[in-house]
């Protein structure tokens, strides 16, 4: 699953990244320990540009009940979500870009116990999560505008530390991903796998990671050495 992220830099830095539209962006700042139910940054492309707004980690269905089902459905398997009733309505026409610059897996340890690890990619550059939305009206009216993270199959990296990755696109494939005319789910089906372990790195990281509350630069530095070395 992916459970936790970081997208630690700046609003313009976003902006550029992906070209978006500059109506209506969101205040924004360092985040080094992303959860699920807060608001997050997500990237759309409304048929003639990319626009960056929030919606709430945790997709609620449209003919959702209870909003609260959204605590259950902050990932969807990329091997199953075009059969899902949740998801394959968004999967063919409201994908979204999720920005992060790593995410946080917990590795079991043989002496019992976890290790957070922080995974990014070797350049440390920003990264687009594959991400579904959709809007939940309440009978008031109220709305909710919510996302899930797709999943996939770990690569050799993420293997030993985690039975799943969230699905990274290729920077060339983001476009494709966003365009709504793009209805056939077999066309971006092979967007959807793990991605590429030779650009990426995991390091560990402090357990404070571990409380939501905790949100500072410290989350993300690596641990020393010596205690590294403990935990292979």
């Amino acid at each position: 699953m992916c459970g936790r992220y970081t997208l630690t830099i700046t609003i313009e830095e976003l902006m550029v990244r992906y070209m978006v539209d500059e109506t209506g962006i969101p205040f924004h700042r360092p985040k080094y320990n992303v959860a699920p139910s807060q608001q997050v940054l997500a990237v759309i492309n409304d048929g003639s540009a990319n626009r960056l707004g929030e919606l709430k980690w945790g997709l609620v269905p449209p003919w959702a009940d209870d909003p609260k089902v959204g605590f259950m459905m902050i990932n969807a398997r990329a091997e199953t979500a075009a059969a899902k009733a949740a998801f394959k309505k968004p999967l063919r026409s409201k994908r979204c870009l999720i920005p992060a610059d790593g995410f946080y897996e917990w590795k079991k340890l043989s002496g019992g116990g976890k290790q957070p690890m922080r995974i990014t990619l070797k350049s440390r550059e920003i990264f687009s999560m594959a991400g579904l939305y959709e809007t939940w009206i309440s009978p008031d009216g109220a709305k909710i505008n919510s996302c899930t993270i797709l999943t996939t199959e770990p690569n050799p990296l993420m293997a030993p530390i985690h039975d799943r990755m969230p699905v990274i696109l290729k920077p060339e494939n983001e476009a494709l991903w966003l365009d709504r005319k793009t209805q056939d789910v077999e066309a971006i089906l092979p967007l959807l796998r793990p991605y590429d372990e030779r650009d990426m790195v995991a390091y560990a990281v402090s357990s404070a990671v571990g409380n939501v509350r905790n949100d500072s630069p410290e989350l993300i530095e690596q641990m020393m050495v010596d205690e590294q070395l403990r935990l292979f």
